[in-house]
């Protein structure tokens, strides 16, 4: 693979206006795509194979036009001091209102009038008007939206308090000025790092191209496809923090190889066959994480995750590519000022100031890796009690889904949340829905005794607040019943009533033959943490499977591997543990923005699993193939150790602050999803660099010694040799330099600036 990746990266040097072209091309045609497609779609809910979908699904043929799984919203009204939903005057702006809900749209199925469906408050202050829509929340237009917020002016103009909530107003995220600052603190990471704006905008450059074609290729499809405004999001997170590092590794490695006295293209060329090599396989680990979500089975998160593996791959065909494509164009300029000239003078023979001795001077990476190995037990044990600590709070996690209550306080989302629960109780904000399936009811029984069955024993259960009387269908096999819980939608004991409700419906369904399913959107969210939390185990299993294997390949070990996986575990479970003490229980809740705690999303540790795990790999692959390097080149394991901490940790260092501050960007997010997913990914990424792969990896090196490169004679012969280090294609060009062959004649060749 090494020397494919050489060749690869001096074809790209030399033909560098060509290969910019392409990728030029790509962006432009990615760019009209996106411009020319629909808007992307809100987020989907069907969850195949759950109790919620299939009830879902049976209320659209049994109850045809009622659209079950349509969008819908409550405009939530409440009057002034002093005065009640009753007064003549708040009841004509109320009309007014629901008047010109109903006209406002023709996407808009039915409009319930408080007055009529007694949607008013024991107090009369509050009362709510439920609008459904005829489409799904993927098919809502902006002129139904922008319908649905106008009609509320009548009531506001009347001197109502008037606020909407519902999936119908579902919006486009947004990141707000966080997200520009974490690229902006990535740019003055690069800067520090590469001491030359050249070399720094470079990756910047980069990854905002890569990201752009992915993006854009995801807008481009969304409708097509039913991508969520999610997806687009999570990969411009994940592109803009892979791209960027990846273009770091190979634009160090070709510095490196410049100040070792190669020439451009040779320096090119060696760059993408070593780091390239690296860049990879750390893709490769990335792409078989997000892969991996499709086994959970949730249409939604398989589509996040391979459009964010999509963009992974992008980023790592223009590190391959256009990196040294763009280092050709930007000459000796890549170099520090100093740099550049210290090989002016050396080319014109001149004396220089210093022995080339001081380069080998010990860095910081240099000093803390032999600390570590003089101390590796103290080392070792610290970095896993900090972990351990910071993991303490995973042990109280409780997994649900966001709903209004989780949104800003100052969204009208919100606000009609909280004024739903002030007039009504918490429960109207998340009612159930019961279908009652009366088709193979037993001889002597009907659909109607099995629902008035069904609404005595769920009436009689602690936490309803309100039990609405049966509706059947003009079959009238089918029966359709809400239930209005007393606790919030996102709280444990609406769960246990979801669950309450289903163990007494195996009772009815064995005496009656009726069939009792309990749907709606906080029914669904019961069955997605369900199936998140069964599927949990089988995808940590065949990620961390296939990874195993992968860096096997890559290590030639069976240890090393191994040690990775162990320490992206501990990195997983303190970031969670994180995740909780902000989220859930509120500390430094004021810090990051979260106005409402409760609990954590229901597919973040799943996530946390596949996305922190590829990512983390990114590291293990970088730091731990110097190491490798230098081993096969003869230095012991402990010299091997300092060794890859000299070229690699300053590297890996900024590389890890850059990704943590793009996904730190991302908790300005006004979306609770976002910034949930930006603050994990950016706490696990900093446990994992700066914990587990700069303190426990070196320790646990230095602990095993030589056994660390172990490797069974067995394998050694089944495992394909891939050349990460480099070996080959260095054996393959001193061969061709004492042959004078093709690869050496180019090497000596005068370049074309």
């Amino acid at each position: 693979m090494a020397t494919f990746l050489y060749q690869l990266g001096r074809f790209a040097f030399r033909r560098r206006r060509f290969v910019a072209l392409i990728w030029i091309a790509l962006l432009a045609v990615a760019g009209v795509g996106a411009a020319t497609a629909a808007a992307p779609a809100a987020d989907s809910l069907a969850i195949p194979g759950t109790e919620a979908q299939r009830a879902f699904d049976l209320l659209d043929q049994r109850f045809p036009g009622t659209n079950a799984d349509g969008a819908t919203a409550r405009v939530v009204f409440k009057a002034p001091a002093g005065e009640t939903m009753k007064d003549p005057a708040n009841k004509a702006a109320v009309e007014r209102t629901v008047h010109a809900l109903r006209s406002g749209s023709p996407q808009v199925d039915r409009v319930a009038d408080p007055y009529t469906a007694r949607a008013l408050s024991k107090d009369g202050r509050t009362a709510y008007a439920q609008v459904s829509y005829k489409v799904t929340g993927f098919e809502l237009t902006d002129a139904s939206k922008d319908a649905l917020e106008d009609a509320a002016k009548d009531g506001r103009d009347a001197g109502l308090t008037v606020e909407t909530g519902g999936n119908a107003l579902q919006a486009i995220p947004e990141t707000g000025a966080t997200e520009v600052i974490g690229i902006a603190i990535s740019a003055v990471v690069l800067v520090i790092t590469f001491g030359a704006l050249i070399a720094a905008g470079l990756p910047l450059v980069t990854a905002l191209i890569g990201v752009g074609i992915g993006v854009s290729t995801i807008t481009a499809l969304s409708s097509t496809l039913d991508l969520s405004t999610t997806t687009s999001t999570l990969a411009t997170m994940i592109g803009l923090a892979v791209g960027i590092d990846y273009a770091l590794f190979i634009v160090s490695r070709y510095r490196a190889e410049i100040t070792e006295g190669s020439e451009r293209e040779e320096a090119a060329g060696r760059a993408v066959g070593t780091a390239g090599s690296a860049v990879v396989f750390a893709g490769l680990t990335v792409v078989i994480a997000l892969v991996g979500l499709a086994v959970v089975n949730i249409p939604m998160l398989t589509k996040m995750g391979l459009a964010a593996a999509g963009t992974v791959v992008i980023a790592v065909l223009i590190a391959l590519t256009l990196i040294p494509a763009l280092l050709g164009f930007a000459g000796k300029r890549v170099l520090p000022r100093k740099a550049r000239k210290d090989r002016e003078s050396a080319a014109a023979g001149e004396p220089q100031g210093r022995p080339a001795t001081a380069a080998e001077r010990p860095n910081m990476g240099t000093r803390w890796a032999r600390f570590v190995l003089r101390r590796p037990v103290t080392v070792l044990l610290a970095a896993v009690v900090a972990l351990g600590a910071v993991a303490v709070p995973a042990a109280s996690l409780e997994l649900g889904l966001p709903d209004d209550g989780s949104q800003p306080t100052d969204t009208t989302q919100r606000k009609a949340y909280d004024l739903l629960t002030d007039g009504f109780g918490a429960g109207f904000n998340g009612p159930l829905m019961l279908v009652v399936d009366g088709r193979d009811v037993h001889a002597g029984q009907s659909t109607k005794t099995a629902a008035a069955r069904v609404a005595k024993e769920v009436g009689a259960l602690d936490d309803v607040a309100v039990l609405t009387p049966p509706t059947f269908n003009k079959a009238g096999d089918t029966a359709m019943l809400t239930v209005v819980p007393k606790s919030k939608p996102s709280s444990a004991a609406t769960e246990d009533l979801v669950h309450d409700i289903r163990s007494r419906s195996t009772g009815i369904a064995h005496d009656t033959g009726a069939k009792t399913l309990v749907t709606g959107t906080t029914a669904m969210n019961v069955d997605v943490s369900q199936k998140l939390d069964d599927a949990l185990l089988p995808y940590l299993a065949l990620v961390v499977g296939l990874a195993f294997l992968l860096l096997m390949v890559v290590f030639r070990s069976v240890l090393v591997p191994l040690k990775a996986a162990l320490g992206f575990l501990l990195s997983v479970v303190a970031a969670l543990g994180a995740v909780v003490a902000v989220f859930q229980w509120g500390w430094l809740g004021d810090l990051f923005g979260v106005e409402q705690t409760g609990p954590i999303m229901s597919m973040m540790p799943i996530f946390l699993v596949g996305v922190v795990f590829g990512l983390a790999m990114d590291y293990e692959v970088f730091l731990v193939t110097r190491m490798r390097e230098a081993f096969v080149h003869g230095e012991r394991p402990g010299e091997a150790v300092v060794t890859g901490f000299r070229h690699g940790a300053r590297v890996v260092t900024a590389a890890a602050v850059i990704m943590i501050s793009v996904f730190a960007g991302f908790i300005g997010s006004t979306d609770a999803m976002i910034k949930m997913i930006g603050f994990g990914l950016a706490v696990a990424v900093l446990f994992d660099a700066f914990l587990v792969r700069m303190a426990v990896v070196p320790a646990v090196l230095a602990l095993l010694g030589r056994s660390a490169w172990w490797l069974p004679g067995w394998l050694q012969k089944i495992l394909p040799n891939v050349d990460v280090e480099g070996e080959g294609l260095r054996e393959r060009l001193a061969a061709d330099a004492d042959a004078g062959g093709p690869d050496a004649r180019a090497a000596r060749a005068p370049e074309r600036v």
